[in-house]
């Protein structure tokens, strides 16, 4: 397992973190421990959790349990780690909605400092590594949040904060906010980023490496359209959760990767996890494998040193035409 600095921490972070938003859906309840146990095994050191997965009626699929007979994400990981808590960078997230009432979400003081205290109940520890703002919550000041983020960390209840899904103003916003007030400034983001979806590379990781902050990175496979599986693509990413299925663009991005695989004798995904994982940004890429076989796949790949040229040549692969007056 290769590992990366995290931001300007003195924290090393696998280059493959274990996501965990379908824990409870694949894989079920009874194949976490085994999953969870294996992945350290084979040197994943980072949990990427949030107090909404696994026990949401947005992850159920036909054969697992139904939401409200699941354990939450974070109880099942409460449950499988016991002593190896201490070898892991336990990471999860607060701002999405926990139930019906006007204040059971975002990210106000009030909410934030309730639901870190539910996170660490159910994850059975005393900290988390690194919590994030899951999505940015315009009904609160970010001076408020950057501030109770603050307060968690002298408090020792959480080591480092982070954000995630917020756009490029509002990470240079929330660095700026937390020098004025002489507080801890966020460590790392978490983005959506694959061959795919090369947005983030206009403006927002050229800013977080402006400011020494590590990007962690969520569907870097693009939901399995990267895998080189063709025939289920449809049936597979966001669409299999009731999203929008994939743009023709990104299927053209799709082909033109296992053209080149096949050309170079890589598999799609390889190459695919191979590039995001050169990019100097990236910390850590969130995989959620439902299968030990896919766990071991992933990080077989992880492992994998593609000759330079041959990431340049999957780089051009839908790269942004961007102007030169910007």
């Amino acid at each position: 397992m290769k590992y990366n600095r995290l931001g300007q921490t003195g924290v090393t972070v696998s280059a493959l973190a274990l996501g965990t938003a379908t824990f409870g859906v694949a894989p079920l309840e009874g194949e976490v421990d085994r999953l969870l146990g294996r992945a350290l095994d084979l040197g994943v050191n980072v949990i990427d959790t949030a107090n909404t997965y696994g026990n949401q009626p947005r992850f159920d699929r036909p054969g697992a349990p139904p939401a409200q007979d699941r354990l939450s994400s974070e109880e099942m990981i409460g449950k499988a780690l016991g002593a190896r808590r201490h070898n892991i960078v336990l990471c999860s997230k607060v701002m999405e909605p926990v139930g019906k009432g006007p204040n059971d979400r975002g990210l106000s003081r009030r909410h934030v400092m309730q639901q870190v205290e539910e996170s660490l109940r159910r994850l059975r520890t005393d900290h988390l590594d690194i919590y994030y703002a899951h999505h940015p919550d315009p009904a609160t000041p970010l001076a408020e949040t950057v501030g109770v983020f603050d307060d968690l960390i002298q408090q020792g209840k959480i080591r480092y904060w982070a954000l995630s899904t917020y756009p490029a103003s509002q990470i240079v916003e929330a660095l700026w906010k937390a020098d004025v007030a002489g507080a801890r400034p966020p460590v790392c983001v978490q983005i959506q980023y694959s061959l795919a979806v090369r947005e983030p590379e206009k403006d927002l990781i050229p800013a977080c490496l402006a400011h020494g902050v590590s990007t962690t990175v969520f569907g870097p496979l693009a939901g399995g359209l990267l895998a080189g599986s063709a025939k289920t693509r449809e049936a597979t990413g966001h669409k299999r959760w009731g999203g929008p299925g994939y743009t023709q663009a990104q299927l053209e991005v799709a082909a033109a990767l296992e053209a080149l695989a096949r050309e170079a004798g890589y598999a799609p995904a390889a190459l695919a996890l191979s590039w995001m994982l050169s990019k100097p940004s990236v910390a850590s890429a969130v995989i959620g494998p439902e299968t030990l076989a896919e766990l071991e796949q992933n990080v077989a790949i992880a492992d994998l040193s593609p000759p330079a040229d041959l990431l340049a040549a999957v780089d051009l692969i839908g790269k942004p035409v961007v102007s030169p007056w910007g």
